[in-house]
């Protein structure tokens, strides 16, 4: 029995890299923590909102990595001169990915109240028209 895949189908072509982006988002394993949302905002544009409470903006940082929008968080353990008799907020680290289609850019992000706001905005597509002139064989 053959798998049946984008690339195999015969009026989809060039669809390959489609199929390796959704494998790797099938794969990357994104736990719960943090906790986040997703909406769209306008026409083009997006909002990604993550709850990172207890981080500051400089332990937090946001990358692109081949189209892949990677935000991550690592707090520093100020414990040593600290005595906890409980201990139920964490400083633990996390890792967040999100595959970004072509076209779609981050266009900046903001800390406001423990939520990290991600903005995101599609460039509009141009129209293209392209005539492929036949030459004789």
């Amino acid at each position: 029995m053959t798998k049946l895949t984008l690339g195999s189908h015969p009026y989809m072509l060039g669809f390959e890299q489609l199929e390796r982006l959704l494998e790797r988002n099938a794969k990357s394993g994104n736990e719960g923590y943090p906790p986040f949302n997703i909406e769209q905002t306008s026409e083009r544009g997006y909002r990604i909102t993550l709850a990172v409470a207890g981080f500051r903006e400089e332990d937090l940082s946001i990358t692109v990595e081949d189209r892949q929008l990677v935000i991550r968080g690592r707090q520093a353990d100020d414990s040593e001169d600290r005595i906890f008799l409980h201990r139920g907020i964490a400083a633990r680290q996390f890792q967040r990915s999100f595959v970004l289609a072509d076209g779609v850019e981050v266009s900046g992000a903001t800390m406001e109240n423990g939520l990290l706001h991600v903005d995101l905005s599609r460039l509009a597509p141009e129209a293209v028209v392209q005539t492929i002139r036949i030459n004789k064989a």
